[in-house]
């Protein structure tokens, strides 16, 4: 196929009544996902079918039938919906990588090794994610998945989801560097300036960040930032 973009078939069966939509893959599993996109970016021509690699289209009376109208892209929108895709088996592959992927960086994020507290590389997350050998959909959001992932990871991984409070103290010709990056990466609980100028504050984040926001903090700062841990919740 010359287009890089892979096309599959949306099918919805009603009763004994199929009928199918042409999509571009990507674009739909990002629908599917959560993503907010226009309807007209994702389908492939303005056509139902009943079979569409026979290339059957479905009749008017049966599709007013079921959707009660139409009007092909409402139609469309509730077979992306309501339905199926119909993937190939180097698609699905693909799509489940990617999600795999996105799991392993959740996990890394939310949770810590059980017995030291301290954050787990991706790469013996990954590694673990092989040997329990866990079902990955590709159209489940992640926090969906996670529960199922952990429960299996956790017999060849002592791992637990938790969060970190972390206070800072972050001299005044940096503040605005530290303030920027923080607040983008965790829940400010407590903020406040000293006499001197410097910034005081308390961010709560996933425990797994807790090295990184050291790191981060110490490059913007050059060194002169300070940053501890102040409790920790969690341990599911």
């Amino acid at each position: 196929m010359s287009d890089k973009r892979q096309k599959v078939i949306a099918r919805l069966t009603k009763g004994k009544l199929r009928f199918e939509i042409i999509v571009d893959a990507e674009k739909a599993w990002q629908y599917r996902s959560g993503k907010k996109l226009n309807i007209r970016e994702i389908v492939e021509g303005e056509i139902i079918y009943s079979d569409a690699r026979k290339g059957f289209k479905a009749s008017e009376e049966n599709i007013r039938k079921v959707f009660g109208t139409l009007d092909f892209y409402k139609v469309a929108e509730r077979i992306l919906k309501e339905g199926e895709l119909q993937l190939t088996a180097e698609q699905r592959r693909e799509l489940i990588e990617a999600k795999r992927r996105q799991i392993i960086e959740y996990i890394a994020r939310n949770c810590v090794d059980a017995r030291t507290g301290l954050p787990i590389p991706p790469k013996r997350i990954e590694l673990a994610l092989q040997q329990v050998r866990v079902g990955i959909d590709p159209f489940k959001p992640v926090e969906v998945q996670v529960t199922d992932v952990l429960k299996e990871l956790r017999k060849v991984l002592p791992l637990k989801m938790e969060k970190v409070i972390v206070g800072l103290k972050i001299p005044p010709q940096y503040i605005g560097k530290v303030q920027g990056y923080v607040m983008r990466l965790g829940k400010l609980i407590r903020s406040e300036y000293q006499s001197d100028g410097s910034w005081i504050a308390e961010i709560e984040i996933p425990a797994g960040l807790q090295s990184t926001l050291i790191d981060k903090v110490a490059s913007l700062t050059r060194g002169s930032g300070e940053v501890k841990i102040v409790s920790r919740s969690g341990g599911r």
